[in-house]
């Protein structure tokens, strides 16, 4: 097809673009000939603005074709539906499939965001119950299920912070974002409009509080914490964290990406944090990867609440005594709200999943979740202590940071090295070179969706790759060699993305 030989590679086939089929002529779909009386060229054509060059032809594959063509396609990516994807800070679990059932019942599936209020009362019940649960899981007050993702749900929150102070008659211009925070963190602080203060953090990967209390002034808004930490360290003085930042009058938004670690154990709101997100997309099981879809609702306490986006959905009347049915309804008020964020309610085919995995694992069965996953990932601490450096002694939760401090001694392996070559062993690679402040940081999070025995492979697959760079360092360096593609120039990726099929092929290297 494309003029090279081809050559055994199991399963792992060569699969051209679409573009790159010789065309045969063969559509997908044969239509009747149409009964419609033909359009005037002139009116029918799309004006010159609007027509692509460079295109000599569209793919013309039939249906067989085409089906083969995505399938093989979808065999080169990596699921944790096919093994370990211990991506830290991620929480890459597994999805459970009465979770889809549930999103597909009809009532659900077929809703449309235009139908009226009371057409759609059982998707409405459905948002209300879910955003009671998160709020008894966090104890915060109130909930906006609305943001779509993350890092959405961490802007909201900081424009909230923002929407707060300017009803107070204040406009500061500080928000203070420790060295260990994702790196959204900066990001949606200063897309609201703040400008960013590092805070550093202790050699035990904690805030250094001193700092922070001589940081903390009146010109700040306030804190962005993750907690537990990147690191995966909850913060030990997470309390007076909390007095400092609101003694000068700030508030202290939580980033609940590590959620994970805590779900029935700790609940944020009751050390004092004021506003935060969850990603349901990550702790509440929901399908994550592949851009999305995600949802990341915003909860808060009392003061903020009426700066949480609109529309919010409220329950009217009800008694379970006499039988009476509540209604809910889409409540648009809210003269303070920082408006929608999203289109219409947000993910609602998400928050549905999320609701039927917490009604599915009940109180118990959320404790059980994170104390699961903190185990696994110290079971992993533990079997990998001997050949990867930890990055901190203080205990760690959810996920555990390596450094790359005894790399070296393995033929002069990189970090990225053992990263890409954990591929061929059917490994996704954990993350690489993040958090910052370790230094060639492989961050390692299992989740509790992982049998013993899987985390048993993971651990010898570290062993082996060591071992394969102290015999033939090379080896290791040119990784992957079992997958579709090898190791790419991922500087020139980021830098010069090719988002375009042309017939004479990317440009050249500069």
């Amino acid at each position: 097809m494309n003029g090279k030989p081809i050559r055994p590679q199991g399963m792992q086939q060569e699969e051209p673009l679409s573009f790159e089929y010789p065309a045969q002529g063969e559509p997908g779909v044969k239509l009747h000939p149409s009964d419609v009386p033909p359009v005037e060229p002139a009116q029918a054509m799309p004006g010159a603005a609007l027509r692509r060059d460079g295109l000599r032809t569209l793919p013309q594959l039939s249906e067989f074709e085409t089906i083969r063509h995505f399938t093989r396609l979808s065999k080169t990516n990596v699921s944790i539906d096919a093994a370990m994807y211990p991506l830290g800070s991620c929480t890459m679990k597994y999805n459970p499939r009465i979770n889809e059932v549930v999103a597909r019942l009809p009532g659900l599936n077929a809703a449309h965001p235009l139908m009226p209020d009371g057409l759609v009362q059982g998707s409405l019940e459905i948002l209300w119950r879910l955003a009671e649960a998160l709020q008894e899981i966090t104890g915060f007050h109130a909930c906006s299920l609305q943001p779509a993702a993350g890092a959405q749900g961490e802007l909201t929150g900081v424009l909230m912070i923002r929407a707060r102070m300017e009803a107070r008659g204040e406009r500061r211009r500080y928000m203070l974002v420790p060295d260990s925070a994702h790196g959204t963190n900066p990001a949606s602080a200063h897309v609201a409009g703040f400008e960013v203060r590092e805070v550093r953090s202790l050699p035990d990967g904690t805030v250094d509080l001193a700092q922070l209390e001589r940081q903390m002034d009146g010109d700040v808004a306030g804190l962005m914490l993750t907690n537990p930490n990147t690191l995966g360290i909850f913060e030990r003085g997470i309390r007076r964290i909390a007095e400092i930042v609101h003694a000068k009058g700030g508030y202290i938004y939580c980033d609940g990406a590590n959620m994970n670690a805590q779900v029935g154990i700790s609940r944020p709101a009751d050390t004092g944090m004021d506003v935060m997100h969850l990603n349901l997309h990550k702790t509440f099981s929901t399908p994550h990867g592949g851009g999305g879809p995600g949802a990341g609702p915003c909860l808060c306490t009392a003061e903020l609440e009426p700066h949480l986006p609109v529309p919010r959905v409220v329950r009217e009347g009800g008694d379970e005594r006499s039988g009476e049915d509540a209604r809910y309804r889409l409540d648009w008020a809210g003269p303070a709200s920082i408006g929608k964020v999203s289109t219409f309610y947000g993910n609602a085919g998400i928050l549905v999943r999320a609701y039927s995995y917490i009604l599915a694992m009940g109180g118990d069965g959320l404790r059980e979740m994170s104390e699961t996953a903190v185990l696994n990932a110290n079971y992993l601490r533990h079997r990998l202590s001997d050949v990867l450096q930890v990055s901190t002694e203080a205990p760690t939760l959810h996920e555990v940071v390596f450094s790359d401090a005894s790399l070296a001694s393995h033929g002069g392996i990189t970090t990225l090295d053992l990263a890409k070559r954990l591929i061929d062993y059917g490994f996704h690679p954990p993350t690489v070179y993040f958090p910052l402040t370790v230094h060639g940081a492989l961050m390692v999070e299992p989740t509790e969706s992982e049998p013993r025995a899987e985390l048993d492979r993971f651990v010898d697959a570290i062993h082996a790759i060591l071992a394969e760079a102290d015999a033939d360092p090379e080896l290791v360096k040119g990784a992957p060699h079992l997958a579709p593609r090898r190791r790419l120039d991922e500087t020139r990726a980021a830098r010069q993305p090719v988002l375009r099929w042309t017939p004479d092929g990317p440009p050249p290297a500069k």
